[in-house]
């Protein structure tokens, strides 16, 4: 049952209207909107922390990466083109300040599993049971797995999108994913 509760949980901006919404809050922000910048940090902080955070496995450097995502937007979201995958494009920028980061080797050290609680579970219905039991699940995926699986579940991206935002061919994202589905449910189901 945690299997599908985390899989299926309803996640903002999986609808076309809801993106469009996205697409327009990055207007605003584009002409300056504080105040847009402000609800698009609200409604989409959790997925992008835990993005970052299933790249660096550092709980500084995925605050230090929230922060700079968000600067990032402010100061290039005129560069953004409409094309319907705003979360792919914030996506992008997180990958690649954080790739960014461990490529500059400024790091605090590795994530200690606990540490992985501390992903804002907004609404997600899990109690704190359930999510240990996720959160110790999601140790046994490689790194890439552990990423797509996250993209899926926090954002509800398409495989096609995580394989853009990821730079990986999708047959590849599709296989990560359900072995990392296949390895999460044998955890889940065999005891950890």
């Amino acid at each position: 049952m945690l299997y599908s509760i985390c899989l299926t949980s309803q996640i903002e901006y999986r609808t076309h209207r809801d993106m469009r919404q996205l697409e327009e809050v990055l207007a605003a922000i584009a002409h300056g909107d504080k105040e847009a910048l402000q609800h698009l940090y609200q409604s989409t902080r959790t997925a992008v922390y835990g993005f970052a955070l299933s790249i660096l496995k550092n709980r500084h450097d995925a605050e230090d990466i929230l922060q700079e995502v968000y600067i990032r937007i402010f100061h290039s979201s005129d560069s953004y083109r409409p094309e319907g995958k705003p979360m792919a494009w914030i996506f992008a920028i997180t990958r690649n300040l954080a790739l960014m980061r461990l490529r500059e080797g400024r790091r605090y050290g590795e994530l200690p599993e606990e540490a992985w609680a501390q992903i804002p579970a907004k609404d997600s219905g899990l109690s704190t049971e359930d999510r240990m039991v996720l959160d110790a699940a999601m140790q046994g995926l490689t790194d890439e797995e552990r990423q797509i699986v996250m993209l899926h579940a926090l954002t509800g991206m398409k495989h096609r999108e995580i394989a853009e935002v990821m730079e990986l061919a999708l047959p590849t994202v599709l296989s990560k994913y359900h072995r990392a589905i296949k390895k999460m449910r044998h955890m889940l189901t065999e005891g950890l």
